[in-house]
């Protein structure tokens, strides 16, 4: 007490410091906890300190689980990524998303390498259980199988007993034909082709092409729901055990955007709807991941080709001197790409096509058509050609089907459709002298009296469209449906062969008729068939059975 009392004389604090000094020591303190405290609470999602120390969220009913495409974890609170991810190396180079990046956007962590063989799949084939490699262990997706296959309104194999008014044992003798020709078919790709992309049936021996940028297998893929619905197990074993150990994707090429969404990633998607199989839901995504450097223009509108090496694009030489995307293959990715955004939880994929969208919505289109060619760059038509059949098909296919897919709430895609058909029969469609309807192509408003082979899918769609179209307007697209099938029939039944040409043409007292040689062949094309199919669920009449048997009949003739 006496010694507190003399002047000068402070006593030290528990830790031997004086006042002044354990001031400082505070307000040190205070500063390093106010530090820690910033760190863990405020600073991105991707923080090691944030992920070290806090619990993980309880992950909400209804929301996507983390799914991680090719090494980038994405939930709902983060954003696209600002680039779509690099190219996978071509064998023998180094992965460029092992090296630290300089610039990064927050709350993408940095990609890591998998540790194991890059390849290494191991099948347990007793079980059926796929083991999955160790950079597919990591994409994961909250969508349940199960729970969509609880909601289909018909079996997906099988037949319904009331399907058909025809004697059953000619439906099934004419059903057991189709699937021993398809039979045929695979046994013979196995043996002479097995894994390249096509079959050369006079040569005997298999072809990859440069179409797929060096992936291969594209008929097995292409087959796999074929081989499904008709029953051919053993035949689907083989070619998903294919997909398994065979399908490689670390290649370095050239790739039409187009053809491998449409091919591979549609043909895999459809086996994972199917069977539920992870391989093929993983597989989809990865090559997904593959195609978006295609999208790396000006407006978002893709490029056709993509260097699956380089990660760089550019438009078909073709293509207005390689300035113009084509709307056919733009058009036609908005089915699988929706399908790949909701099993990977990505949502860039659903971003890149309802950009897509958002162009074709703003552009002005003349007369209400779309023409064929438009610059990724500038985002404006280059030629004024319009043509249901090739360069323009499938872009309004796409259109129906996404208003059907999406549980009829896709109005914009309903709206552009129905536009679009419009304009389509307002500018296009005709009937010639002989009473045949049939689409032109039209050309700054010159009409070309033709008919192309893939425009015969019109009729099919059409009928699909039919039943959401206005009331007044349902019957007569119905007709209409019906009247264009009808004269790609005939393109079938005044050919030589009963095989439809490539085009056919409308003019000089001539119709349905190829009147050029370089139009006057057949390349197993489907879409008249398609019409037909359609035709028959929509009406059950018993004709378009028939139509779709005489182009049975053709091949088995000739060899009989």
């Amino acid at each position: 007490m006496l010694m507190r009392k003399v002047p000068g004389f402070v006593p030290a604090s528990p830790w031997g410091l004086r006042l002044p000094h354990k001031f400082l020591f505070l307000l040190f303190l205070s500063g390093l906890v106010t530090l820690c405290f910033g760190a863990l609470f405020l600073l991105p999602n991707s923080s090691r300190l944030k992920r070290l120390f806090l619990a993980p969220r309880t992950q909400q009913p209804g929301l996507e689980v983390v799914a991680q495409v090719a090494g980038h974890p994405l939930t709902r609170e983060q954003e696209s990524p600002p680039n779509p991810a690099p190219a996978a190396p071509a064998p023998g180079e180094d992965d460029p998303s092992s090296q630290a990046s300089p610039h990064r956007r927050k709350g993408w962590p940095r990609r890591t390498r998998p540790t194991g063989s890059r390849e290494e799949a191991t099948v347990a084939r007793g079980s059926g259980v796929v083991v999955l490699r160790p950079q597919e262990e990591s994409i994961r997706s909250s969508f349940d199988f199960n729970a969509f296959r609880s909601r289909l309104r018909h079996p997906v194999l099988g037949t319904r007993g009331d399907e058909s008014m025809e004697p059953q044992s000619l439906v099934r003798t004419q059903r057991e034909k189709i699937k021993e020709m398809m039979q045929f078919a695979w046994q013979s790709y196995k043996r002479y082709a097995m894994g390249k992309n096509e079959l050369r049936p006079l040569t005997k021996d298999g072809y990859e092409g440069s179409m797929f940028g060096g992936l291969s297998g594209a008929t097995i893929i292409d087959s796999l729901d074929t081989l499904h619905l008709m029953e051919l197990k053993e035949e689907f074993q083989e070619a998903k055990a294919w997909v398994e150990e065979s399908f490689h994707l670390n290649v370095s090429g050239e790739a039409s955007l187009f053809e491998v969404n449409i091919r591979y990633i549609g043909g895999l998607l459809s086996a994972f709807y199917l069977t539920g199989e992870e391989v093929f839901r993983i597989k989809a995504i990865q090559l997904g991941e593959k195609l978006l450097p295609a999208f790396n223009t000006p407006t978002g509108i893709p490029k056709g080709v993509v260097n699956f090496k380089s990660g760089s694009n550019r438009s078909w030489g073709w293509a207005m001197a390689g300035s113009s995307s084509i709307l056919a293959e733009f058009g036609s990715l908005h089915l699988e790409f929706l399908h790949l955004t909701e099993l990977s939880g990505n949502q860039v994929f659903a971003e890149k096509v309802r950009n897509i969208r958002k162009v074709l919505r703003k552009i002005d289109k003349p007369f209400g058509l779309y023409p064929n060619f438009l610059s990724p760059v500038s985002g404006n038509w280059m030629q004024h050609h319009v043509s249901v059949g090739g360069l323009g098909d499938s872009f309004y296919e796409y259109l129906i089907k996404s208003w059907l897919m999406s549980a009829k709430t896709d109005t914009e895609a309903k709206d552009m459709y129905y536009e679009a058909l419009e304009a389509i029969e307002t500018h296009l469609l005709n009937v010639s002298p002989g009473g045949l309807t049939y689409i032109a192509e039209w050309r700054g408003g010159i009409l070309d009296h033709k008919m192309g082979h893939l425009a015969c899918f019109s009729g099919g769609m059409i009928a699909l469209g039919a039943e959401d179209a206005k009331e007044e307007k349902r019957a007569h697209y119905r007709e209409l449906a019906a009247q264009i099938t009808k004269t790609c029939h005939e393109s079938y039944a005044r050919s030589d062969t009963k095989l439809g040409p490539e085009a056919f043409w409308f003019n000089s007292g001539r119709e349905a008729v190829a009147t050029q040689m370089s139009e006057s062949y057949y390349i197993l094309r489907p879409e008249v068939v398609e019409s037909y199919m359609y035709l028959w669920r929509q009406t059950h009449n018993p004709i378009y059975r028939e139509w779709g048997w005489e182009v049975v009949m053709v091949p088995l003739s000739s060899v009989l």
